[in-house]
């Protein structure tokens, strides 16, 4: 299966090793960066706090550390951030008419830590309202399309991110997810993502304005990109407990389970073959593949659990309403007690299974809705109207228990790119990042 491109630029890794070994410089890379913004971004829409004066004071300053044998592993490469993370000086909006003039004045812990890597920011990318939505629409900086089909979502809610990325703007990009916040926009636009194991990465200066920052269950920032290398490199610049390495360099005898079925999501047919190809890819390099586990938790059962701790999480973002209710205390910890109940089956479940190839969304990028109300959404799959709000249920399989997952493009129906999830227990983050690897390596 082809999976479509838009262009042809080097990754982050492959950028800063150009950088370092002084066959272009931190000044040139940012404004060629600069240069395909402006002249990509108008009708996408994904670039929308544009900080350009200083990322080429920061460039300069990176060139002076390579001179000086002082160059960090990302210097010089110009990247992009989710506009919900704080950066000084810049605005944070989380896309709130009443945050419209709120202006941060610390760095977010992912954005400290880029930069100390020597990573030149550019500016930040669009985001839905409350990071609500999987469509990245606001009041404020208006909407992003998607750049392989601007009649269609770039997803939500890192979905300026993922446009940028897809379209060529920056190699590199730092983003959020909740309800399929990275993973979605990555499957729509034909990009990489990284949900990490939760609590592996600090998301210090990543809250609501008017909030304090309370770390939020559910909630992890992550990375984005187009190549696992560059994954992988961004996950240990930002993690805070050190993360084992990957325990695979081939499929050879990686066990997966495949999950192409849900009983409360549809997925299209397009999609079930995209993953089913990706199957027959990693067994044709000596992967065992199943399809059943008698330890496979019930998935019927957890979503509408994963689904009232989420609502439950973001009412901190919005008024209470039925969708966002406000609970007692017991209600609470019952919750997180039936979320740790289920994540100990997870876990029983990956004494059998190295990872598990599933479905990020049950279709491709769809087109732009006005509908702001999920549950009133629906969509066409295979012929048949569906309803629109059980298609998270795909993701809950790994945020739910708090499972990394990486999503990885493995083709297309048409031009439009289809991505899977690969989902490794707690702590091997690196493990899915380099199956996620192979496996793009392989089919691309």
């Amino acid at each position: 299966m082809v999976i479509p491109r838009l262009h042809h630029e080097p990754s982050a890794t492959e950028l800063a090793k150009a950088i370092g070994q002084g066959e272009l410089s931190a000044v040139e890379a940012t404004d060629a960066a600069i240069a395909r913004i402006e002249r990509l971004d108008g009708p996408i829409n994904a670039v929308v706090v544009r900080d350009f004066d200083r990322a080429r004071e920061a460039a300069r300053a990176a060139d002076e550390r390579r001179a000086a044998g002082k160059a960090g592993p990302l210097n010089g490469v110009p990247i992009t951030v989710k506009e919900s993370f704080n950066i000084a000086g810049l605005k944070t909006t989380w896309g709130f008419e009443y945050a419209r003039d709120f202006v941060a004045d610390e760095d977010a812990h992912a954005v400290k830590k880029l930069k100390e890597a020597g990573a030149v920011v550019l500016g930040k990318t669009n985001v839905p309202v409350a990071l609500a939505d999987l469509q990245s629409n606001n009041p404020i900086y208006g909407r992003t399309n998607n750049p392989h089909d601007l009649s269609r979502v770039s997803g939500g809610s890192s979905g300026g991110g993922a446009a940028a990325l897809a379209a060529g703007m920056v190699p590199l990009e730092f983003g959020s997810d909740i309800g399929g916040s990275i993973r979605t926009p990555c499957h729509f636009c034909g990009v990489m993502g990284l949900k990490p194991t939760y609590g592996a990465i600090p998301v210090d200066g990543h809250f609501a304005p008017g909030t304090a920052g309370a770390a939020t269950v559910l909630s992890m920032s992550g990375p984005m990109a187009r190549s696992s290398a560059d994954l992988a490199l961004a996950l240990d610049l930002t993690s805070v407990p050190p993360l084992p390495r990957a325990r695979h360099s081939s499929f050879k005898g990686v066990r997966i389970l495949l999950l192409d079925t849900h009983p409360l999501a549809a997925v299209d047919a397009s999609v079930a073959a995209a993953l089913r190809h990706a199957a027959d890819v990693a067994a044709n390099e000596g992967a065992v593949i199943s399809v059943t586990s008698e330890l496979l938790p019930d998935r019927e059962a957890m979503h509408p659990a994963y689904v009232k701790l989420l609502s439950t999480a973001m009412a901190v973002r919005m008024p209470p309403s039925p969708e966002h209710p406000e609970i007692g205390m017991r209600d609470w910890l019952k919750l997180l007690d039936q979320q740790a109940d289920v994540t100990r089956q997870w876990q029983r479940l990956f004494t059998q299974f190295d990872a598990i190839f599933t479905p990020v969304f049950g279709t491709v990028a769809f087109e732009h809705v006005e509908e702001a109300d999920w549950r009133k959404r629906t969509l066409t799959i295979n012929g048949a109207e569906e309803p629109f709000a059980p298609q998270i249920a795909w993701i809950g399989q790994a945020t739910y228990p708090g499972l990394p997952a990486v999503s990885v493009p493995v083709g297309s129906s048409g031009h439009l790119p289809i991505g899977i999830q690969v989902i490794a227990p707690h702590w091997q983050d690196h493990s899915a990042i380099a199956l996620a690897g192979l496996l793009h390596n392989l089919i691309s």
